[in-house]
């Protein structure tokens, strides 16, 4: 069995091909490909070449970890059954071809405890299930022992960014700050203060998340910490991460670095967005058919007033 699939050839190079898929198993599922997030995160850094070396990383690659399908193939030892629209985490399936993501391609074939079944309300909006999740992760520390102070400050209002601050909403916080440098961004915002940091006069943030990747930003924010104050790292980070001590030693101030959602996240932010708590919309600003897939990609990386773009892969010929 062949798909068509988004292979990263290189950097800034990309390619609609056909790849053959391993044969599926009685734990496997076989999934039809809706829609697939572009990723301004590890993608961009993908597609620029300036991603961190990780065991599973380099090119050719197909990229993407935020897709939703239906599914079309039940392994009899799967879970799931022929008809569910499912929520996929990516897929490493293509033989040859890397897919340490593996989300951008027509069908899949992926262990069937990996993919979780979403409400068909949802539509395409189920793809910011890893996003939402990755938010949560870094708000509910991952299940570690000691207590995690929410953010009064969030930096970056892209996608990640409102999540974090809808997700601060839901649970009754209402003094939530971000910080936006981007005029084009500035907007959206329901129940929480968008800013330019340099509007703000606060030096007594208790806690700090920030989105925006910027690997030379933590200087700024320890300064903004009330003693005691911690900063997480909510963002992924291409550079060597470093910060002025003695700044951080006035204020005893706390570095978190947030790590990659779990399963647990996933689930838990399926059900805040099932049940209303947490809302997806206004999220997804761009939609193109799989067939403009490098300029989907242009687009994704190089316009600000691109919050989220995706492939649809419904019309594919």
């Amino acid at each position: 069995m062949n798909t068509l699939a988004v292979v990263l050839e290189q950097p800034e190079r990309l390619a609609l091909s056909q790849l053959e898929l391993q044969a599926a198993t009685d734990d496997d599922v076989v999934v039809d490909i809706e829609w697939s997030g572009i990723s301004t995160g590890t993608e961009k850094l993908l597609w620029n070449g300036r991603m961190p070396p990780f065991p599973g990383m380099g090119y050719p690659l197909v990229p993407g970890y935020e897709s939703v399908g239906r599914v079309v193939q039940a392994g009899a030892h799967s879970g799931h059954a022929v008809g569910e629209r499912v929520f996929v985490p990516g897929a490493n399936c293509f033989g040859d071809v890397r897919g340490l993501f593996g989300g951008a391609a027509a069908t899949v074939v992926v262990p069937g405890r990996r993919v979780v079944p979403v409400n068909e309300s949802l539509g395409e909006r189920a793809i910011l299930l890893a996003l939402a999740a990755t938010a949560y992760h870094a708000v509910s520390g991952g299940g570690r022992r000691t207590p995690i102070v929410p953010p009064d400050l969030i930096v970056g209002h892209g996608v990640l960014g409102r999540l974090l601050a809808r997700l601060n909403v839901a649970a009754g916080h209402t003094d939530t700050t971000v910080w936006e440098l981007d005029p084009t961004r500035s907007h959206g915002a329901h129940g929480y203060t968008v800013i330019h940091p340099d509007q703000d006069s606060r030096r007594d943030y208790h806690s700090i998340y920030d989105v925006s990747g910027d690997a030379g930003i933590l200087d700024q924010l320890i300064a903004r910490l009330a003693p005691g104050g911690e900063v997480v790292l909510a963002g992924f980070y291409s550079e060597r991460v470093s910060f002025a001590f003695p700044q951080a030693f006035m204020r005893e101030a706390q570095i978190r670095a947030a790590a990659e959602w779990q399963r647990p996240d996933l689930l838990a932010v399926k059900s805040l967005v099932e049940d209303g708590v947490l809302s997806l919309d206004g999220l997804i600003t761009h939609t193109e058919r799989v067939t403009n897939a490098d300029s989907a990609y242009r687009t994704a990386f190089g316009d600000a007033a691109c919050l989220k773009m995706i492939l649809d892969w419904r019309h594919r010929a």
